[in-house]
């Protein structure tokens, strides 16, 4: 369990992660990856609580609304275990593409709750981290599936 909350705050570091801004639109949402990978790996041990607790992270790192992103990764988290076991059979490609979707679900939810709360994004381009994470999540894959096995995780 130690190596699992390691990867989480892991990824709440790189979130967390100052910029340039012209990356800050590219930039993966290393969270979230973290949350699926687990989700699809573990759905017994990483659920919908852990998404929450992870999006209370995420809350209080980008200093949005309490709860926004708390809400987006439960029902990643969520939408993850209901698909584990077919994104487990998925090839890299249709993992990418599902990742992808999840992601911008994610993302979407978040804009819709920053919609009704204060001002509305004018372009599309929110959506960019999950075309990034989507194009990433071959190589995420693997290198969290070695650190899996590596450490022996069950």
């Amino acid at each position: 369990m130690f190596v699992i909350l390691l990867t989480f705050v892991f990824a709440l570091l790189l979130a967390a992660m100052p910029l340039p801004d012209t990356f800050l639109w590219i930039q993966p949402e290393w969270v979230t990856m973290v949350l699926i990978y687990w989700c699809i790996a573990l759905p017994h041990r990483i659920g919908v609580l852990a998404g929450f607790f992870l999006g209370l992270c995420m809350d209080l790192l980008d200093g949005s609304l309490l709860g926004q992103n708390a809400m987006a990764m439960s029902v990643i988290a969520y939408v993850a275990l209901l698909l584990y076991q077919r994104m487990r059979n998925y090839g890299a490609l249709q993992q990418a593409l599902m990742v992808g979707l999840l992601i911008s679900i994610s993302l979407l939810i978040f804009q819709w709750i920053q919609n009704l709360t204060s001002v509305a994004a004018d372009t599309l381009a929110f959506l960019l981290p999950a075309i990034t994470s989507m194009l990433l999540w071959p190589w995420f894959f693997i290198g969290m599936r070695t650190i899996r096995r590596r450490f022996q995780i069950h």
